[in-house]
């Protein structure tokens, strides 16, 4: 029960914490810059991690275990990280920008979800997904 709980208070966290830093990049550094140090931190912090969540086999036995979806993970994070840098220096406020993406990217992976996962709504999340598109109305809306 404590990874259920953890897990997503992590997620949350370090999404908010994601947009925050994301948004205090300093609009005068060349962004793949920002991003080669971000990656280098990440690096350190990810060998950090296997004392936390060592590969019990052996690193060369995990990386033999790896498919096409660690290449599609790279991509789309590197993907996240120039549109939310880009988008923050084209003038999108910080909490619509990153509602909007999320909410969007929510929607677009809905039939993804039910169809190749299996996954299975109910009528409380359909209503959810109603409230979502008229969130996504309301934040568009012009005053």
């Amino acid at each position: 029960m404590f990874l259920f709980y953890f897990s997503i208070t992590l997620a949350i966290c370090s999404s908010a914490l994601y947009h925050f830093t994301a948004k205090s990049t300093p609009s005068n550094v060349n962004f793949t810059v920002s991003l080669l140090a971000t990656y280098a931190v990440a690096f350190v912090v990810t060998l950090v991690g296997f004392f936390f969540f060592p590969a019990t086999n052996g690193i060369q036995a995990e990386f033999a275990k790896l498919n096409w979806a660690s290449i599609g993970l790279a991509i789309a994070i590197v993907g996240i990280e120039y549109g939310f840098l880009l988008t923050y220096r084209a003038g999108w406020n910080l909490g619509i920008a990153a509602v909007l993406a999320n909410v969007v990217a929510s929607l677009i992976l809905l039939p993804v979800a039910i169809f190749l996962f299996k996954d299975k709504i109910s009528w409380i999340n359909i209503a959810g997904i109603i409230v979502c598109f008229v969130g996504l109305i309301m934040l568009n809306w012009k005053r």
